[in-house]
């Protein structure tokens, strides 16, 4: 048996930006040669999900719609009020209690089966890195287990 481990760097354009990995997945697994196992799919950022969904741009856009409305950005958030928070501070700490909020209903990573040297997925299913927060920088972390 063997254990891979990869990163997929990416740079994400938006908030709520439905970043679709499968094929950059699908990439790492084939030069991985393992036929069958299984692979974890991780996000390392706490306001970024990892969804496996469907890519139909129209309900894309309700899950956005959906997600605004758990945690909209016009509520004022405990989380971005520098005056009396102290804890996990940055110099350019951004204003995303909104982000956090979300990404507590959302999953931060999804672990598939690999069968045949390839993802086992439903016709229809697809893997997104899903940005809650800001645009910028962001890592995906994969671990190929299998043979």
């Amino acid at each position: 048996m063997k254990i891979i481990n990869h990163l997929i760097k990416l740079k994400t354009a938006t908030t709520l930006d439905f970043i679709d990995i499968t094929d950059k997945i699908k990439t790492k697994l084939k030069k991985a040669g393992i036929k069958r196992g299984v692979i974890n799919i991780q996000s390392l950022h706490t306001t970024m999900a990892v969804l496996v969904q469907e890519a139909e741009p129209l309900m894309i856009s309700d899950l956005k719609k959906v997600l605004d409305k758990i945690a909209p950005r016009t509520v004022k958030y405990m989380h971005d009020n520098f005056e009396i928070r102290t804890v996990n501070m940055n110099p350019n700490e951004p204003i995303n209690g909104h982000s956090h909020c979300k990404a507590a209903f959302l999953p931060t990573s999804c672990y598939l089966n690999i069968m045949k040297g390839d993802l086992q997925l439903g016709k229809w299913q697809r893997i997104f890195a899903v940005e809650l927060d800001n645009a910028r920088p962001r890592q995906i972390a994969l671990q190929i287990i299998g043979e």
